[in-house]
């Protein structure tokens, strides 16, 4: 299960997730999908994305789902399809579509075949590298020890990752078991959660100076496109 901020934070109503980039956002969806008002044929789902670690910074989404998928998919309840929603955000967040403001202007997202591969009818997201799979560990366990408290337990097979990553639970569990040789983490309950060791926290001015050449990627990017 995908860890949740506490209820303390401005962001409690979202869960936390890591982008393969190394942004933690937390992800707040207001269920269900809506016939889109507008006439156009697709439905719509509202939500927000949130950059923790900054000053408020947010993205404020329309998620439109297309009817050649919509058809595809065995329905729009959010145990079938919140996973996929979630990780089509996620992907935009690494490619960089969309800027993190503290505006209320509501971008959107289409949610279509370029996540859904309509002949293989599964989806599709990243294909991480062991390489990636180590450093998303890290920085997962990292932000959660941060963000949602010491001793917060980070799954190490979270569908939801492991259907965005394009990884198997063994790979995953793989690469943890090579940070924890390094010290970096601590296997808990059969190797199914991680904990952050001491040694993951002093690479604490490693892992923020990631998420904030990250962000600076996306800004100047969007800094480009406005030129």
């Amino acid at each position: 299960m995908t860890t949740q901020l506490p209820t303390s934070d401005s962001a409690a109503k979202g869960k936390l997730y890591i982008t393969i980039a190394g942004l933690p956002i937390t992800i707040t969806l207001k269920w269900p999908f809506r016939q889109s008002s507008g006439g156009a044929d697709f439905f719509v789902l509202h939500g927000d994305i949130r950059l923790e670690n900054t000053d408020g910074l947010h993205v404020p989404v329309a998620v439109n789902l297309t009817q050649t998928v919509r058809e595809a998919l065995p329905s729009m309840d959010p145990g079938e399809i919140e996973g996929p929603v979630i990780n089509a955000l996620r992907k935009e967040v690494d490619n960089r579509q969309l800027e993190f403001l503290k505006s209320p202007k509501r971008l959107p997202v289409a949610f279509s075949s370029r996540f859904y591969n309509l002949r293989r009818q599964q989806w599709m997201f990243q294909h991480a590298s062991d390489a990636e799979l180590a450093d998303f560990i890290r920085r997962k366990v990292y932000w959660e020890h941060k963000l949602c408290g010491k001793g917060a337990q980070s799954s190490l097979a979270d569908p939801v990752d492991l259907l965005y990553l394009g990884a198997t639970a063994e790979r995953m569990h793989e690469a943890a078991r090579e940070l924890a040789g390094e010290g970096l983490i601590r296997l808990q309950n059969a190797d199914a959660y991680a904990i952050a060791t001491e040694a993951l926290q002093s690479q604490s001015e490693r892992i923020e100076a990631e998420m904030r050449s990250a962000q600076a990627d996306m800004e100047r990017k969007h800094a480009f496109e406005r030129a």
